[in-house]
């Protein structure tokens, strides 16, 4: 009798396996529908991780590399805080630099300049091609007291002082809508002489011209190194 139990529960197991084998492969759902593919997602965070770590290094590097081309090849001075009679204030990050003096008693003169912001074509020195001559914009505001202040619109480049326009503005305390005078180029040459002559005896002029310049290719310089430093920083903050 009992030979017989232990066959049937046998069979009955066989039979059981066999149903539940037969209705897996018919619906596979049965079997997995209650299980999370772990592993799987793990694999693929992990390898998400490791590609962004990689891309991230390889984007460093590339700045690193970069960074230190340009302090080898072109190292930047420290940028100067005076020029002359003016004092220089300098931002970083910022495009503008200001210069300020006083002249006489009752004078106060700001020169805001920015960095290059254009070039024109110029042809080479005894040779075929063309250079560049490079270009800064001037804003030139001399006070008396509490009185108007005259603003020069000038272009400043390697060499010289242009003025191309000159504005008659209220001080802060009364604003004013200004006249826009003629273009300078339209004024008498004689007016337009003795205009440049009002600004060479403040010191705006040819020798002002040069150390912009000179200042603005070592900003440059700065600036660009600066930003390559908080691009990396950003990058590979976590």
């Amino acid at each position: 009798m009992a030979k017989l139990m232990r066959s049937l529960r046998k069979t009955h197991q066989s039979l059981s396996n066999s149903n539940l084998f037969n209705a897996t492969k018919q619906n596979p759902s049965l079997f997995t529908s209650k299980l999370h593919p772990v592993s799987r997602i793990t694999t693929r965070n992990c390898v998400s991780e490791m590609r962004k770590a990689a891309f991230e290094d390889n984007i460093s590097r590339l700045i690193r590399r970069e960074i230190q081309y340009e302090l080898e090849h072109f190292p930047s001075k420290q940028l100067a805080t005076k020029f002359n009679s003016f004092t220089v204030d300098e931002q970083p990050g910022e495009q503008w630099i200001r210069l300020k003096r006083k002249f006489e008693e009752n004078e106060d003169i700001k020169v805001e300049a920015t960095m290059f912001d254009g070039s024109i074509p110029v042809s080479k020195a005894g040779g075929p091609g063309q250079n560049v001559k490079l270009h800064i914009s001037l804003v030139i505001n001399i006070h008396k007291g509490d009185g108007e202040v005259l603003e020069f619109l000038c272009s400043a480049w390697p060499d010289s002082i242009e003025i191309t326009n000159l504005v008659v503005r209220g001080n802060d305390k009364k604003p004013s809508r200004p006249y826009f005078s003629p273009q300078f180029k339209d004024l008498d040459d004689e007016l337009q002489d003795s205009l440049y002559e009002f600004l060479e005896e403040r010191g705006i002029d040819e020798k002002l011209a040069e150390f912009l310049h000179e200042y603005m290719v070592n900003k440059d310089k700065t600036e660009f190194i600066r930003w390559m430093e908080t691009v990396k920083s950003f990058i590979m903050k976590k």
